[in-house]
């Protein structure tokens, strides 16, 4: 099995330019694929690898400035989910296009998440989702507002759109790993809400820790990895990946007349030319003759950024 760990963390490096380089030697003289993201804020990504190549590399990142305090969160996947190794350099580790946006200055209340289900059953409590629409779509809390935003640089301004919407309620807010809340709690607390609330370590610690015969999540999860989903107990999902849009696809969309393997499903069938769609086909064409002589293609495994 392959250990894939989750990772972010929130500090200051005067110059990410020159951790890259180490972190990328390291990682790749362990054979520890996936994708670092390294900015002035912090780091952030999702890496895999055999057990003890994953455990040299957070203990590398562990010694960076201000990284000892680093959380991370694991599973496994039957097989290498990741192509290569990318560390890459970023003005934000997660982008929201807020300047003022800072969480180490503070966040939202942290919830384990065995007390989740008890905190967003309360009446006065509202639940947001602050993924993407095509995340949201496989799965989500009971109850859950969708903002139906199609990246996170899009939440401010729905928020000011619905802001009143909310008023005199206590705001509980969840993501993938808890990137994503970490800013968005940051920017409600700067906005003036006086009870924002953040689900500890995301969704993936909520399907890691609570039973399924008592969650409230429902549906899968989507991961920025091969494994495209995940569900309770952090097991390999149900869904595939559109090689074309790069949104997560069930059995009944591989049904529809619109999809037509690594070239086009029904979530992009209108979103490209048929030029585009020549181009897609000669990429899976090559795909299944690599996968034909028993070798990886990057089409196939490409990787999207960690969130």
């Amino acid at each position: 099995m392959v250990t894939v760990a989750a990772l972010y963390h929130f500090t200051p490096f005067d110059d990410p330019a020159a951790l890259k380089g180490p972190l990328a030697q390291l990682a790749c003289a362990q054979g520890v694929k996936g994708t670092l993201l390294l900015a002035r804020e912090g780091i952030n990504g999702t890496i895999a690898g055999s057990r003890d190549g994953i455990d040299a590399v957070l203990a590398h990142i562990r010694a960076l400035p201000g990284c000892a305090g680093l959380e991370w969160k694991e599973s496994e996947a039957a097989e290498m989910p990741f192509a290569r190794l990318k560390v890459r350099l970023k003005r934000e580790i997660v982008t929201m296009g807020q300047p003022d946006v800072d969480p180490r200055a503070g966040t939202g209340r942290y919830v384990d998440p065995k007390d989740w289900n008890a905190l967003i059953e309360a009446p006065d409590v509202a639940v947001i989702d602050t993924r993407n629409d095509y995340e949201v779509a496989i799965g989500s809390f009971d109850g859950a507002i969708d903002p139906q935003t199609k990246s996170f640089g899009e939440f401010p301004a729905w928020w000011e759109a619905n802001k009143d919407r909310f008023h005199n309620k206590r705001i509980a807010m969840f993501c993938t790993g808890g990137i994503r809340c970490e800013k968005s709690t940051n920017y409600l607390i700067g906005q003036g809400v006086e009870e924002v609330y953040h689900l500890k370590g995301g969704i993936l610690k909520y399907l890691e820790e609570v039973p399924e015969a008592v969650s409230t999540w429902h549906g899968e999860c989507f991961v920025f990895d091969q494994r495209v989903s995940v569900g309770h107990g952090l097991v390999e999902g149900n869904y595939d990946l559109c090689h074309a849009c790069r949104r997560p696809i069930s059995a009944e969309d591989k049904a529809h007349p619109a999809f037509e393997e690594g070239v086009s499903c029904p979530h992009c069938i209108e979103d490209f030319t048929e030029s585009d769609r020549a181009r897609f086909r000669e990429r899976q064409r090559q795909i299944t003759l690599a996968e034909a002589r028993g070798e990886a293609h990057l089409g196939r495994l490409a990787d999207n950024t960690a969130r």
